[in-house]
C-alpha cells in the first residue's frame, strides 16, 4: 500500500521548506523563521527522509532545489496561502492589540511625505505595533513574496509577480520643484516651458532605474532636455535644487512648505493634468486579512491629507 505523504507528515514542516525554497540558505531560514541552523537542518533531514528526495543540494553560495523539490514548492504554496488568508480573515481585528512588527516599504517619493504621519497614526491606533519603515530597492517585491516586507507603496508597475496584488490607492499629480528664485516664474506650466533647463531625477530602485519618468515625457514631446544630477536620495536633489537652475519632477506628495527656499509649479500638457497613480502591493495570501485593509485605507488616508 502507497504511503499517505499527508497523514504522516508535520505540517509544521511545510513551513520550513517554504522557507528554504525561498532563502536557498540555512542561515537565512533561521532567522526568518527565529530558530538554530541546527534545527533547520534537523527539519529538512526529515522532510528529505519523509519525502525520499533530496530537495535542497548545496553549492557554493548556498542551497539549490532538485526538481521535485520546485515542483513541491510551487504547488503547495497557494494552498498555504489560502489557509493563512481564512484563518487572518476570520478573527476580530482591533488595531490596539497588535503585538508585532510591521515592514513597510516605501518609494522615496512617498517616504519623504509619509514617514512622520505614518509613525505617529500607527502609534496612536496601534501603540504595541514596532514600525519599520524602509526604502523602496529592486529586492522589495521578492521581499513581499517571502514575507520579509509586509506592504510596499509605489507608483504603478507593467508587471507584478502573481503572487502579489497591486492595490490602487489615489492618483496624484505631477509638478516640478524649483528653488524660489528660479529664471521661471509661473505657478503653473508645460513641459515646453523648462526646454533648456537640466533635470534632476529622483531614481527609485526597480522602477526608474535607467531613465527618468520626466526624460520619457520630454522624449515623447521632442523637447530637448539634459539630465545634470541623479540620485535615489530625495535630500541630494533638494541640496542641488536650491542653488541651481536645475529642476526636480516631482508630485503633489512633496511637502513644499517645509522648505522655505523651495517652491513648487503645477505642470499641465494641453488641457491635461499630468497625475500619476500610487499603489499599495502585498502577498496575495494577505488579500482578506483585516489587518491589510486597515493598512491599506490608514496609508491611503494619509497620502490624501499630504496630496495638495
Amino acid at each position: 500500500m502507497a504511503k499517505d505523504l499527508f497523514a504522516t507528515l508535520d505540517l509544521n514542516l511545510l513551513r520550513t521548506f517554504l522557507i528554504l525554497s525561498q532563502e536557498l540558505n540555512m542561515r537565512k531560514a533561521s532567522e526568518r523563521l527565529f530558530v538554530s541552523q541546527p534545527a533547520i537542518s534537523q527539519a529538512l533531514q526529515k522532510l528529505r527522509n519523509h519525502f525520499d528526495d533530496e530537495l535542497f543540494i548545496k553549492v557554493r553560495h548556498g542551497l539549490k532545489p532538485t526538481p521535485f523539490s520546485e515542483e513541491l514548492a510551487e504547488n503547495i504554496q497557494p494552498y498555504l496561502d489560502g489557509l493563512s488568508s481564512i484563518l487572518n480573515s476570520s478573527q476580530n481585528f482591533e488595531p490596539y492589540k497588535l503585538e508585532k512588527t510591521l515592514t513597510i516599504a516605501l518609494a522615496p517619493q512617498v517616504l519623504s511625505c509619509l514617514s512622520g504621519s505614518l509613525f505617529h497614526q500607527i502609534r496612536e491606533e496601534a501603540p504595541n505595533v514596532n514600525l519599520q519603515l524602509v526604502n523602496w530597492s529592486e529586492s522589495t517585491f521578492d521581499d513581499l513574496i517571502k514575507g520579509k516586507i509586509d506592504i510596499a507603496v509605489n507608483y504603478e508597475f507593467n508587471a507584478v509577480q502573481k503572487e502579489l496584488i497591486s492595490h490602487k490607492l489615489l492618483e496624484i499629480k505631477g509638478c516640478v520643484i524649483v528653488r524660489q528664485d528660479h529664471p521661471i516664474t509661473k505657478t503653473l506650466a508645460t513641459p515646453y516651458d523648462f526646454e533648456g533647463y537640466e533635470i534632476a531625477s529622483l531614481i527609485i530602485p526597480g522602477w526608474n532605474s535607467n531613465k527618468s519618468l520626466a526624460a520619457d515625457v520630454l522624449d515623447e514631446l521632442n523637447i530637448d532636455y539634459k539630465v545634470g544630477f541623479r540620485s535615489e536620495l530625495p535630500m541630494a536633489l533638494i541640496d542641488v535644487v536650491q542653488h541651481t537652475d536645475m529642476y526636480f519632477p516631482s508630485t503633489s506628495l512633496f511637502p513644499t512648505h517645509q522648505y522655505s527656499s523651495l517652491r513648487r509649479i503645477d505642470l499641465i500638457l494641453g488641457d491635461i493634468v499630468l497625475n500619476y497613480p500610487i499603489y499599495s502591493f502585498y502577498h496575495q495570501r494577505h488579500k482578506k486579512n483585516p489587518l491589510y485593509v486597515w493598512l491599506n485605507k490608514l496609508i491611503k488616508e494619509l497620502l490624501l491629507k499630504s496630496d495638495t
